[in-house]
């Protein structure tokens, strides 16, 4: 099985995950680190549905200035086109597979998808 990890070393959660990741037998894991490698906005907003939450509910408050710019008040347009211009905005970390995609908060939720 492939997993697709949007990664950040600097986060615990995204750590905790992708060492789930790479322990679990027959996953094949790639991992992209998002504030080197950022987002298309295309896939972003797909990987904010296919795990069920609204643009809003992926910001990344904490450590960062999203809520002084205004984001969790903007539109669904306009807060991808803030991640994507600012890849700190979005939660992490995302994972993809063939089962789905989960934002992996706590990291255990990963499992739903292996």
């Amino acid at each position: 099985m492939k997993a697709t990890i949007w990664h950040n070393p600097a986060c615990g959660t995204s750590r905790k995950t992708l060492a789930i990741l790479e322990e679990t037998p027959g996953v094949d894991v790639e991992v992209i680190e998002y504030l080197k490698t950022p987002y298309r906005r295309d896939k972003l907003a797909q990987l904010i549905a296919d795990a069920g939450l609204t643009p809003v509910e992926a910001i990344r408050t904490m450590g960062t200035d999203a809520e002084e710019k205004g984001l969790p008040a903007m539109d669904a347009d306009a807060i991808l086109d803030a991640m994507a211009a600012n890849p700190a905005y979005v939660n992490r970390p995302f994972v993809e597979t063939d089962k789905g995609v989960r934002f992996c908060r706590p990291q255990d939720k990963v499992h739903e998808i292996l």
